[in-house]
Formats: C-alpha cells, sequence, structure tokens
C-alpha cells in the first residue's frame, strides 16, 4: 500500500496556501497528540503530523518535496505509458501472426484444392462418366467377344484412372480446412475400386449380379463426389 502524501496526512490539498498549512497542522496537533488525551491520540500519527509540517510549512522543503513527487509522477506515468506501449504492440504482434496463419492456412487450401482436389476429381469423372454408355454397348450382346473385350478394356482404364487418383490424393497432405472434403473423396474411390472389380468378375462368369453391384457402387461414389464439391463449395 502507497504511503500518504504530506498533503494527505494534514488533509490539505496541494495547492493549499501556507496559512491553510498552518491551520491544518495545528488542528490535528490538538486532536492526536498523546498529552490530549482524546480517544484517537498517537505517538504514531502525531510524529507522522509533525514531520508533513516540518517539509510543508517551510516554503523551500516545501518546493523542493512537489518537485520530488512530480518527478516520481512523471516517472510513474511514463511507466505506465511504456507499458500501454508494449501492450499495444503485443497486440499487434499477435494479430499479424494470428493473420499470417490465417493467410498460410488459406494458401494451404488453394493449393490442395489446386493440386489434389481438382485433378482426382477430373480422374473420378472419367471413370463413371463412360459407364453407362458402355454397358449399354455391352447389353446387345454380352457374349459377343469384341463388345466384351472393349469393357474389359474399359474396366483396365477405369484401374489406371483410379491408380493416378489414389497416387495424386496421397502425393500432398491435406490442411484440416478440408479434411472432409479428402475423406469423401478417398471413400468415393474405394467405391470405385470396388465397382470395377465387382464388373470384372462379370466379365469371367456373366453373372449380370456382379454388374448391377458394381453399378451401385458407382452411384453410391456419384454421391460422395457430389458431397465432396458441396463441401467445398463451403470452402470457398
Amino acid at each position: 500500500m502507497a504511503q500518504p502524501t504530506h498533503y494527505q496526512v494534514l488533509e490539505l490539498h496541494e495547492t493549499a496556501t501556507q496559512a491553510e498549512i498552518k491551520r491544518a497542522y495545528r488542528r490535528l496537533a490538538k486532536q492526536f497528540h498523546p498529552d490530549s488525551q482524546t480517544e484517537v491520540a498517537s505517538h504514531e500519527d502525531i510524529a507522522r503530523i509533525n514531520n508533513a509540517y516540518e517539509v510543508l510549512g517551510d516554503p523551500a522543503r516545501r518546493e523542493v518535496y512537489d518537485r520530488q513527487r512530480q518527478g516520481l509522477s512523471a516517472t510513474t506515468t511514463e511507466a505506465s505509458a511504456s507499458q500501454r506501449t508494449q501492450r499495444t504492440a503485443d497486440m499487434q504482434d499477435l494479430y499479424r501472426r494470428q493473420r499470417q496463419a490465417a493467410q498460410s492456412a488459406e494458401a494451404q487450401q488453394e493449393a490442395w484444392l489446386k493440386r489434389v482436389y481438382g485433378p482426382v476429381d477430373r480422374l473420378v469423372a472419367k471413370v463413371m462418366a463412360p459407364l453407362k454408355a458402355e454397358i449399354r454397348k455391352l447389353a446387345a450382346d454380352p457374349f459377343d467377344d469384341d463388345l466384351m473385350a472393349d469393357f474389359q478394356d474399359y474396366l483396365e482404364q477405369c484401374r489406371s484412372w483410379l491408380d493416378q487418383a489414389r497416387a495424386k490424393l496421397q502425393s500432398m497432405a491435406n490442411p484440416t480446412s478440408t479434411a472432409g472434403v479428402a475423406a469423401e473423396i478417398n471413400r468415393c474411390l474405394g467405391q470405385l475400386e470396388d465397382g470395377v472389380d465387382e464388373m470384372e468378375r462379370f466379365t469371367l462368369s456373366y453373372e449380370e449380379t456382379y454388374l448391377h453391384t458394381g453399378e451401385e457402387l458407382f452411384r453410391i461414389a456419384r454421391q460422395l463426389r457430389q458431397e465432396a464439391k458441396e463441401r467445398v463449395k463451403g470452402l470457398v
């Protein structure tokens, strides 16, 4: 706790005149003097009162005292100003670092969408787009060797595209903001790979159940691709 000033001890304003200082001293000395027999009489208080009056009651000593107090006040003010300046600088530095982190995160997201998501999505489209036309051609005569060979070529091309898509997806770690997109794309690739496996079984056994299962897996993959697109729209 800060020590009271001489003005506070004498219960005076700092602009008090010498006459006011003298009157205040007499009043307080009478009140606190140990010989006064009052309830508030105190050796400690009267010592502080006497000390305060010795300084303030002497114009020369009072002037020195006031200058010292003003210097202390200025030092305190300067310290407070320095602290405020430092706090402002700290807040600005924090804001700058947060902004840089946000900009970095945005740059990473943009790079991933451009270098990974875009190419993978185009490869997925290449796999899915021809399916109906390929099945329609094969349906003309599944036992026709040329038609079956064409369908098998399509499935082999699908495997190549899916391998490229899988490699592209694993070529760069996805930012946290795109985790949902990456998960949907990964599931989409898995459904397509399984679908190709099922349709390949059909080419060996001519069992249409495999073909229908493959079509259903492609349908699920198409839905997952659309969900990934919706997530991307929410990012940009």
